[in-house]
This record gives C-alpha cells, structure tokens and sequence, in this order.
C-alpha cells in the first residue's frame, strides 16, 4: 500500500528502524546540516552506509516545529520508499511496460488488458479540498510567511536560507487539442529573500525554464509585435532564463504578465523521487508517481492559481513569478562540493501557504560526496536504465559514481558487435535528455562490472591508447559546472577503454586478461572456508 504522505513514510522508517529523533536542540543555521552531512558519510563500505534518516524536534527560534533529513539516504531507504525488493524490480516493472509480451490466447489477452488497467490506474486524481490534509490550514495576505517554518542554511558561504527538497509545479503554457498544457514537476532550489519571496533556480534547460521561456516568448510578441525569437534567445548568459538580450523597454512592457507556480514541500516518498526523474517529455511527473506508488496520486486545486498539487503534502506554496523580474540568486554550497555563484534568476512571490497542522518540513543538504542525494541518483540510475537501453540497445549496465556528482562522470558497459560502437555510444548518451550534460563517459566491454571502480579503472589503465581513444566534443554542460569555458557550455571528453580489433586499425595480438578456473575456485574456496581464511 503506498504511502500518503510524509508522515505515513516516517512511521515506517521508525517501524523499520531507519530513523533516529534529535531530541537536543539544533540550529536550522549550519548546524542541522553538519549533523546530516555526518550520517551520510557514516558507515562507509557498510551495510550501515548512509547513516539513519534524522527527525529534529527541538530547532532553534522554531517550538514544536520538526524537519526531516537524510530520508533517502541508503540503499535500503530508497527501497523502502519506493516500496521494492530491490531497484532493479522497478527496472524490470518498466521494462514489461516498454517491452510487453504480444498476447498468444485468451488467458495473455486477459493479462494484457490487466496491464492497460493498472497502466490507467497510475492517473492522478482530483480529490475534494475538505479530504486533502495540506489545507487544514490555509494563510493569505499578511498571514503569508515562510519564515515561520525552520528554512535551513547549509554551508557558511551561502547567500541565506534556501529551501533544498522542493517540488516546483509549473505548466506548459501550450495546450494541444484543446486540453490544458502538461504539467511539470521539478526540484529547484529556492532562496529565500524574506517571507514572501524566494529565487527559483531552474536551470536554462530544465522543464520549468522552458515553460518560462514560451510564456515569456507569448508576452513579448504581444508587447513588442514581431519580435525575432532566435534574437531573444541567443546570446543570453542568464542560467535560468534568456531574458538580458530581450530590449529594456520590452521587458517594461511585460512587468506584470505573470506565470503561475506552486511549490510542495513534505511529499511521500515517491512523488519527492518523481521530481528529479529524468522523464519523458510527454509523460507528467504526477503518473510517474504514480507508477512507483502502483496507486494513483490525489491531487487537489490550489487556492490562488490554477494548478492542482499533492493533496497529502505537509506545506504548499501558491504564487507566481514576474516575467520581466530577475534577481540574483546565490551563493549556494552545492553536490559537486563547491559553491555556485551568483546568478539572475526569476523571482517566486508567494500569494497563498497552506499546510498540515503541525507539518513536518522536509530538507536536504547536498556537498561533497557520498551525501543523501548519491542514492537518489543511484535510484535514477537502476530505475531508468531500461528506457536508456530501449534507445541504445547495446547497453548492458551504467554507473554514476558518486564522485562524478550524476553529471561528471558515467561508466558504460555494452555488448560491443561493431568497429566504433563505443564511439557511437557516447555520442548517443550526450544526445539522449538529461544525459547530454555528462562531462566524462568511459566506455568497457561486456566482461567489465562498471558497478567495479576499480576494474574499470584498471581496464581504462590497461586498454587506452590516449591519443587514439580519447574523443572530444562540445555542446551543453550542467549550469553548475564552474569548469566550462563558458556558462553552459564546453567540452566533454568520452573514453574508449574496450578491446580494440582489427577493423579499427588495431594489427598487433591483444592478450588474455589473468582468469582462474572455475573448478580450481570452488575447491579453494572450501579448502580456505575449512583454513578460516575467508
């Protein structure tokens, strides 16, 4: 049974002994995130790894307000919250979903139109206002506050409070046959300004940022007449919108033309998950929750714009972001273990809050690896394979290391058939979604375990001609690479570290890697059992 809501998920954690309550008193300043940076990297190597999930109940300027961290911080977390055996039996869920088997008899089709049934079950709902539990109370006008709930900072050099664990709802301003526009579901960090407004930190190529953009194009054209689109777009330097090169007396014409968001903080588990999935542009976050739950999402109608949210989460922010109103945005201390600077960013105005009695306010802190978002991309990672096979099919297994912070680095095992297929590999991955933004992709053949460091490290040491095997590239990078020549652009480097053949221009005698047999291994193993060796 999939879990309502946030408070649903900490019971079980408490029942599955997963969590621990910091009764001591704690600052939302520094201090809650030191604490929730040192369970994360507790227990390494460990079936401990990760650390507990952490409940603070006496925080500092807040009485009686609780936060929750580190929720999906392990292995067996992740799978508790997505309510599986193992990551890999979603994978395998997803791959009957893309790979369905054609029905031979009746007893097939009956099973097949099972499936279209619980396919259509994965729908959200809309539930009425007076069953959702985020409406219990409900703040407008000068009630409007969110420095009433513990904000945290998390590194010294911050540039103030941000809110870390957000599911920031937007819709596409283009409807198609008459229905409203898809609805977006994203995570984007939130820097608080005061009570009433915050930064929104969606990335140039995020979801949000485009529906920013087709509004800002629609309002533009209206202020402006013909306005020329690749005139606005190219050439902008902004991260999150591409706003600077629109003319000023344009962007005075647009002050007041408004996009509507809303923000849920404190969601169950899956739906939390669904925001930072790498989703198919036509499928909505909602029914990708929908699918990890097996139970629809309920969703209710916000209160002061026209967006439906998770009805059981613990906070709700309404409100809308200005058009032409950038403000910077920034320093953040970030998952790549440095500090983001300061950018212009589009600015979030809170018109409405309602929440739970007695909410729970959920929180992250990211840094240097391994933190608690290492296993969120390690869910991503096993979840969404099957759809990165069903468009490169020769891929047998990923691994994003921690150390590559999700976009540094992936490991590529494939089932190599053709001359250049790992050189085709790498250009398919820098063209497939969120996976254009990889910096480092090392490429091995189907006898390397890339969930091995070590062993791709020693076939990248072994198998690689540098001059010969080192492809370069350009094309967009993640915002938050510092690295790049220039915002959002640079060069990307790939690794072809498989056995090379003679259709590549390989001539000489390729050697044998050291394998012992297998009989010789079981007949040690019980002689170094018996010793107390092993």
């Amino acid at each position: 049974m999939a879990y309502q809501g946030l408070h649903d998920w900490v019971k079980i954690l408490e029942r599955a002994g997963e969590l621990k309550r910091i009764a001591a008193e704690v600052s939302p300043i520094l201090e809650m995130a030191e604490i929730a940076d040192r369970a994360a990297k507790s227990g390494k190597g460990t079936a401990n790894a990760g650390g507990p999930a952490l409940l603070f109940e006496n925080i500092t300027g807040y009485p009686g307000s609780r936060v929750l961290m580190n929720q999906f911080g392990s292995e067996r977390r992740m799978r508790l919250a997505l309510e599986a055996e193992s990551l890999d039996e979603i994978a395998k869920r997803i791959e009957v979903l893309i790979h369905p088997v054609p029905p031979a008899g009746l007893m097939d089709k009956l099973k097949t139109l099972g499936m279209l049934a619980e396919i259509n079950s994965f729908l959200p709902k809309v539930v009425d206002a007076r069953v959702a539990s985020c409406k219990e109370v409900i703040l407008r006008g000068e009630d409007v506050d969110l420095l009433k709930f513990p904000v945290l900072q998390t590194w010294p050099g911050d540039g103030g409070r941000f809110i870390t664990l957000p599911c920031v709802i937007t819709r596409d301003p283009r409807s198609s046959g008459g229905q409203p526009g898809k609805r977006n579901v994203g995570m984007y960090r939130m820097h608080v300004y005061d009570g009433k407004t915050t930064g929104m930190h969606w990335q140039r190529q995020k979801v949000a940022a485009e529906h920013f953009r087709d509004r800002l194009r629609g309002a533009t054209k209206d202020a402006a007449g013909a306005v020329d689109i690749m005139a606005l777009t190219a050439g902008g330097t902004v991260a999150a919108t591409d706003i600077t090169s629109v003319p000023q007396t344009v962007l005075t014409k647009i002050r007041g033309e408004r996009m509507e968001v809303a923000v849920a903080i404190g969601t169950d588990p899956a739906t939390t998950f669904s925001a930072i999935v790498p989703a198919p542009p036509e499928v909505e976050e909602y029914i990708i929750a929908g699918f990890l739950r097996r139970r629809p999402l309920e969703l209710v109608k916000c209160e002061t714009v026209d967006l439906e949210v998770p009805a059981h989460a613990e906070i709700i922010l309404e409100g809308y972001v200005e058009l032409g109103e950038l403000r910077t945005e920034g320093p953040f201390g970030d998952h790549t273990g440095f500090y983001t600077m300061t950018d212009e960013y589009p600015v979030f105005h809170i018109t409405c809050i309602t929440h739970r009695k007695n909410p729970i306010y959920a929180a992250t802190v990211v840094g240097r690896p391994p933190m608690e978002d290492t296993w969120m991309i390690k869910g991503v990672e096993r979840i969404f394979l099957p759809l990165m096979k069903l468009t490169i099919p020769e891929i047998i297994d990923i691994n994003l290391p921690a150390e590559g912070v999700a976009h540094n680095l992936m490991l590529v095992r494939i089932r190599k058939s053709y001359a250049g297929q790992a050189r085709k590999v790498m250009h398919a991955i820098w063209g497939l979604g969120q996976a254009m933004f990889t910096k480092c992709i090392v490429v091995v053949d189907e006898d390397c375990d890339v969930q091995n460091v070590a062993e791709v490290m020693l076939r990248v040491g072994n198998n690689i001609d540098p001059e010969r095997d080192i492809q370069f590239t350009l094309g967009p990078l993640d915002s938050l690479d510092h690295a790049s020549r220039l915002p959002n652009f640079g060069s990307k480097m790939g690794i072809d570290a498989t056995r090379k053949w003679a259709a590549e221009g390989f001539t000489r005698p390729w050697p044998q890697m050291l394998t012992m047999p297998e009989a010789v291994k079981e007949r040690v193993a019980k002689i170094c059992q018996n010793l107390g060796l092993i």
